[in-house]
């Protein structure tokens, strides 16, 4: 459920609403996804949590990571960029 824009190769994931992103699925694990790491669609990338609620981030296309903007932990707004990927 995981908003995103696509143009000449270059797919924009953003936030689907307000809540705060984290990379990882736990503080002691590995994040989801690195930059340059090839994901499938529909392949967790993060997740967003909104009053103890947390919902997956999921890729929209095969791809490659070109970008992660945000930093883990950070409050994000509704349609924020969240991940810049190379539809591969």
């Amino acid at each position: 459920m995981s908003g995103s824009e696509e143009s000449a190769g270059r797919i924009e994931v953003r936030a689907p609403m307000s809540g705060v992103f984290y990379r990882s699925p736990a503080p002691d694990q590995p994040p989801y996804a690195e930059v340059g790491d090839v994901v499938k669609k529909k392949q967790v990338l993060g997740l967003l949590e909104t009053m103890k609620v947390f919902q997956k981030i999921k890729s929209p296309s095969n791809g490659t990571i070109m970008e992660i903007v945000p930093e883990n932990e950070t409050a994000l707004k509704d349609n924020d960029l969240v991940f810049v990927l190379e539809k591969g």
